[in-house]
């Protein structure tokens, strides 16, 4: 918990500057049995960063790195979307485009558990190959279908709730269920940690790095669902552009180290919503367009620097304690030898 207070700091001094700038901005109404407000909307909005977020913690968590699933995510929606907009299925188009972001990422998995590329490089190929393959999905057009059923995924309600905070809260459910009450979250980070040595204790390295690779793509499929049916259409340049990078700085924020090992869900579930809630306060504060990624990103290095002890130590002056004197016998001792 204490290697979350300053990202919760951090969250409540931006509510607080939205606030100030919309003084009903804490408030949820309810209007034709649904909830709207903006801290409904942060949440609706944040969704699929939320899920790309998870995946990559697992993945980061064992010592790796995916820079695909950004066009993941792209090849999700084109997906689905060209195949309601031949046939009208719903869930056939919804099972191939994830069946397909599973195959992608057992690729990542294979190519750096069997064959041992470089994360950074392995992923790479996918993000680049990736975004071609979507806009050869949709032949370089933007699709629009109209289907209120695949609506439902990313704009819908259920229970006066947006579907897709449901959604997450059930992936989110799944994923703690399985690496906190089950041995997977020890193996993960065992893995990360020394994966040699995790392999000499008899545990399944490579399956376990597969898995999270597939893992982290089926979450970027969700999304793309997500992300698609929120505008009932799918643009396979610019959906889920960069979003892998706004996962790993959820991750970062939220505690997870780089170099793999322990991992913490709330945490990374709390840096999604902080880079979520910046996005809102940009808009709301009336930060130039041409400024906003800049401002985004000051905010997030000061997050960083504000978890790091040693900077803290450094710009706080945090006196250590003081050095005991040493005894007079003690001294007198090592000044006659």
């Amino acid at each position: 918990m204490k290697r979350l207070l300053w990202p919760l700091l951090v969250l409540a001094a931006l509510l607080a500057v939205n606030l100030f700038f919309t003084p009903s901005f804490f408030s949820v109404e309810m209007k034709e049995g649904h909830l709207y407000g903006s801290l409904i909307d942060i949440l609706r909005f944040g969704a699929p960063l939320i899920l790309v977020s998870l995946g990559m913690t697992l993945v980061i968590a064992t010592g790796g790195i995916d820079l695909s699933v950004g066009s993941v995510v792209a090849i999700s929606g084109a997906l689905a979307c060209l195949r309601i907009s031949e046939d009208g299925g719903v869930f056939s188009a919804v099972v191939l485009a994830l069946g397909l972001c599973v195959l992608l990422g057992l690729w990542n998995g294979f190519l750096v558990a069997g064959v041992g590329i470089q994360p950074i490089i392995a992923t790479l190929i996918l993000m680049v190959a990736g975004r071609g393959l979507a806009q050869l999905i949709t032949d370089g057009q933007i699709i629009t279908v109209n289907s209120p059923s695949y609506k439902v995924i990313g704009g819908g309600y259920l229970l006066t709730v947006p579907f897709g905070i449901l959604l997450v809260l059930v992936v989110l459910g799944v994923t703690a269920f399985l690496t906190r009450r089950l041995a997977l979250g020890v193996l993960i980070e065992s893995v990360g940690g020394n994966a040699e040595a995790s392999r000499l204790a008899g545990i399944r390295a490579r399956g376990i790095v597969i898995t999270v690779y597939a893992f982290a793509a089926l979450c970027a499929g969700v999304a793309g669902l997500m992300i698609s049916s929120n505008v009932s259409s799918a643009d396979g340049n610019n959906a889920g552009l960069w979003i892998e990078l706004d996962a790993i700085l959820a991750v970062v924020i939220g505690g997870t180290s780089l170099s793999g090992g322990r991992f913490s869900l709330g945490g990374t579930v709390l840096g999604a919503l902080i880079i979520q809630t910046l996005t809102t306060t940009i808009y709301s504060v009336g930060v130039p367009p041409e400024t906003t990624l800049l401002v985004k990103a000051l905010v997030v290095a000061a997050v960083c620097l504000l978890q790091s002890p040693k900077f803290r130590d450094k710009v706080f002056r945090r006196a250590g304690p003081p050095s005991s004197p040493r005894p007079a016998a003690e001294e007198k001792v090592r000044v006659t030898a």
